[in-house]
């Protein structure tokens, strides 16, 4: 018999917890698809409960775009680590394929899909993705050391690699599959 008292999550513990089942359904069916009481039976808890860790759906989407910003920070974060040289180009391929794996995680690539799909018609949104990207584009800067054009070009890299992951282009073998996946790996 278990003797040890059972320990109770804490709300940041349970904040954690819905914010990682938030996201598979959130990349399901999008911001405006999910609902509050899937997330809270996803997460094995009430819809009130999600109420009082979150006020709404959309401080709740907020919360997971920042979530998926934070990892995509840390898989940037490992590139860097990870490369011997501290040549910009090298780091910034380091990075690209530190990134190249995270969004391997179809969920985490749906949502930031999602969330920028939202962003044009919803303020908070938009600027959840704009602060994101904020934060983003300037550790890629200060940890590259990169011109503005070479930034520029990571990021365009990026967003194509997002087109061709959610096409699933690079399973193809025509001309334009080609074109858009030449150069780019995917995992």
């Amino acid at each position: 018999m278990n003797t040890e008292p059972r320990r109770l999550s804490t709300a940041e513990e349970r904040r954690e917890t819905v914010l990682r089942t938030a996201i598979g359904a959130f990349a399901a069916r999008g911001y405006f698809g999910t609902t509050t009481g899937e997330v809270a039976k996803a997460a094995g808890i009430s819809q009130a409960y999600v109420y009082r860790l979150f006020p709404n759906k959309e401080a709740l989407f907020t919360a997971v775009v920042e979530h998926c910003f934070t990892r995509v920070r840390g898989a940037l974060e490992r590139g860097a680590a990870e490369v011997a040289s501290s040549e910009a180009q090298a780091v910034l391929d380091s990075m690209g394929d530190a990134y190249a794996r995270l969004i391997s995680d179809n969920d985490l690539l749906l949502v930031q899909l999602h969330a920028q799909a939202a962003a044009v018609s919803e303020p908070a949104i938009r600027e959840a993705v704009r602060a994101g990207y904020a934060r983003t584009v300037e550790y890629v800067r200060g940890a590259s050391g990169g011109s503005e054009e070479q930034i520029q070009k990571f990021f365009a890299a990026g967003t194509l690699c997002h087109l061709i992951v959610s096409l699933d282009a690079s399973s193809l073998d025509a001309p334009w599959t080609r074109t858009l996946a030449a150069g780019i790996v995917h995992y």
